[in-house]
């Protein structure tokens, strides 16, 4: 037990490090090409620290355990929300650009309850012989995600909420800032599955289910890289890259993720139920509310700290239900 509990650590200590070469190597990257520091959240820096997630999710997948697969997406998107982006925002207000209004807040929600309600059809409306993701639904998410892909690179506008010109921000060759994201990127990777497999070995033997494992210590396991780049990122006054970091690896999460799963496997909702559903859509429309209500511009310190008692009313239920 020791012994994993020092790869635990040894884990997290891989992410923090990658976190910041990260945020680093993108922030040059945006600054050289004049790409926003939200698109680069969402694009390079979501889809790196979504990569333990399509590991976990895909393996899942293959193996045919729909609950480790569902579970561990579904327990990451509330964790990156009611956890990641609660924290960030009690750390630093978040700022919110008129494009994370008008597109990317909205388009996380669609594909939220795009995803519920195609896999708990049956349960909502009685439609289908179960509840699950079908491989022509995988398909359609897959499609979506390349949609809104080429449609954030298409509308980008570099100076909007772009913070590219940050006060002491470093510049960096390209082949240096490449080579810092490929490093940050693997000390991401290598250190969230360090640290997965150890958790999930100490939760194994204490005998907990695997949907538990799945929506608890593999999906905050399978976020560290989130919760780290962001903070770091915060930490550098880089806001929009945090956001996008936390809206684009929901919507990595949500639309390649269980698409990629899908399509190679048929996905069963079975594990799931209208709570955990339920929480995964109010992870989605809090950060609606958010942005709607109260100063348009940013994601307060009140709005985190609401964000926070849902989590623990969430994580409460689960325990209880253990």
């Amino acid at each position: 037990m020791i012994s994993y509990i020092l790869l635990l650590v040894l884990g997290l200590a891989l992410v923090v490090s990658g976190a910041d070469i990260l945020v680093e190597g993108a922030s040059g990257i945006a600054r050289k090409y004049g790409v926003s520091e939200f698109v680069i959240g969402l694009t390079i820096v979501g889809f790196g620290t979504s990569l333990p997630e399509l590991v976990v999710s895909v393996t899942g997948a293959l193996q045919g355990n729909s609950d480790i697969a569902i579970g561990n997406v579904v327990g990451s998107n509330i964790f990156n929300v009611l956890w990641i982006l609660a924290m960030s925002a009690v750390v630093a207000p978040i700022a919110v650009s008129p494009a994370n209004h008008k597109r990317d807040v909205p388009i996380t929600v669609a594909a939220t309850l795009l995803v519920i309600l195609l896999g708990m059809s049956s349960t909502l409306f009685g439609l289908g012989r179960g509840d699950g993701l079908s491989r022509v639904e995988g398909a359609v998410l897959l499609v979506l995600f390349v949609a809104y892909i080429i449609s954030c690179f298409f509308f980008d506008k570099p100076g909007e909420g772009s913070e590219s010109k940050a006060e002491g921000a470093k510049s960096y060759p390209v082949w240096l800032a490449a080579m810092m994201i490929l490093a940050g990127l693997a000390g991401l990777v290598f250190g969230g599955k360090l640290f997965v497999v150890n958790a999930e070995k100490i939760a194994r033997s204490l005998g907990v289910s695997d949907k538990f494992i799945a929506i608890t210590l593999l999906a905050m396991g399978t976020s560290l890289p989130e919760f780290a780049t962001s903070i770091v990122a915060l930490a550098k006054h880089r806001s929009q890259m945090a956001l996008g970091n936390i809206l684009g690896s929901n919507v990595f999460n949500l639309l390649l993720i269980l698409g990629t799963s899908a399509v190679i496997c048929p996905m069963s909702f079975a594990g799931m139920n209208l709570v955990d559903m339920g929480a995964l859509a109010l992870s989605a429309l809090l950060v609606l509310v958010s942005i709607k209500t109260g100063p348009h511009d940013r994601i307060t310190r009140g709005d985190g700290v609401m964000m926070l008692l849902f989590f623990a009313a969430y994580m409460t239920w689960l325990f209880i239900k253990l």
